[in-house]
């Protein structure tokens, strides 16, 4: 059964403005291989104090290695990844700490909350556009990762024509840098992920295509069917056409290569999302609440469309832990996606520690 819940819009908190960007992390020309090495990291007022960190002596494994920390803010830490996945590329990835995160403690490992960004935004979005850096449910014992997913990378390994390789993002995230994080990070293995928009997919998509590797999955305003119609298929042809982009690289043609764009399609993916709780929000794209007047959004209409058909499949295959907000008007911005992950993190975090 679908469950129906109300969000109450609140009221925004203040960010706050960090003017000091501190370089923790200095290599030593005669050691590269030392990055992928956990710092002893101190959390606790590492803002307020700038200073190098030798990293352990450790040989990196995998296709991931740190290069470079920088703490950008109060239990801020971005971590430069160089990946293999992507080509040998650098990429970012924030993480907001819980209070007393030591990386060099062995003893201790952090549930984490993936937090996915959109089309056209960065590892920063999530901390730069909302208040979850002020959320006190995620101060204790919660370790927030907002990984770098490229302008239109849509959280996928591209097909470039057959070819496979770079970008490879579904690689990036789900091995490297998960077995990065837990190895040298404090990361555990019990893991949530949310995300909006093209994230929002993404959520779904890594929830369903890596059973066990996320507990529970909300999507905020996300691509949640793309093979809906055409439609839907020309618009997320678009995005991917997007910086001058071949849409083709992405998954291929819909009908040619459409056993690989259903492989990345939430809604043709439903029955392995039986098992975990489900959040899906979406407005109807009419002005809303939370939009200057006048405001509409196609895109959300559309995605509005694809929400409900996945909910509609998600009870059709027998999925248990449903919860959908379909709260009408409003249309594609942050300021109901800051809402959603209000409104969701109970869910979230409920599934983090234990229960449903």
């Amino acid at each position: 059964m679908i469950a129906h819940v109300t969000a109450v819009p609140h009221r925004r908190a203040g960010l706050p403005v960090i003017l000091a960007v501190l370089l923790l992390v200095v290599l030593a020309p005669t050691a590269p291989a030392l990055a992928t090495g956990a710092p002893a990291l101190a959390a606790e007022g590492a803002a307020d104090t700038a200073r190098s960190v030798k990293p352990r002596s450790v040989k990196p494994r995998g296709g991931a290695e740190v290069v470079a920390v920088t703490q950008v803010a109060e239990r801020q830490v971005d971590l430069s990844v160089r990946s293999q996945a992507l080509g040998g590329r650098t990429v970012k990835v924030r993480l907001l700490t819980p209070e007393g995160w030591d990386p060099g403690d062995r003893r201790q490992h952090w549930p984490t909350l993936w937090l996915l960004h959109g089309c056209c935004g960065d590892y920063t979005s999530w901390t730069s556009l909302t208040d979850v850096a002020d959320l006190d449910s995620l101060r204790d014992d919660v370790l927030v990762v907002m990984p770098e997913a490229g302008w239109n990378g849509w959280y996928s390994d591209w097909w470039n024509h057959g070819r496979g390789g770079d970008p490879a993002w579904e690689t990036f995230h789900t091995v490297e840098l998960r077995q990065l994080l837990e190895r040298d990070w404090a990361a555990g293995r019990d893991r949530v992920v949310a995300g909006l928009s093209m994230g929002g997919q993404g959520a779904l998509q890594y929830a369903a295509r890596h059973p066990g590797m996320f507990k529970a999955a909300a999507a905020y305003s996300g691509s949640a069917h793309p093979l809906l119609n055409d439609e839907s298929v020309d618009r997320i042809m678009g995005f991917f056409a997007g910086q001058g982009n071949d849409p083709l690289r992405v998954w291929g043609d819909p009908v040619a290569q459409h056993r690989i764009w259903a492989a990345h399609d939430p809604f043709h993916l439903a029955k392995r999302l039986r098992s975990i709780p489900v959040y899906l929000s979406c407005g109807d794209g009419t002005t809303g609440p939370l939009d200057p007047p006048g405001s509409t959004s196609a895109l959300e209409a559309d995605f509005n469309r694809q929400n409900h058909a996945l909910a509609a499949e998600l009870e059709r295959v027998g999925a248990k832990h449903v919860t959908t907000h379909f709260y009408g008007p409003g249309t594609h911005g942050w300021a109901y996606w800051e809402r959603e992950l209000h409104a969701s993190l109970p869910m979230l975090l409920g599934a983090l520690r234990g229960g449903h």
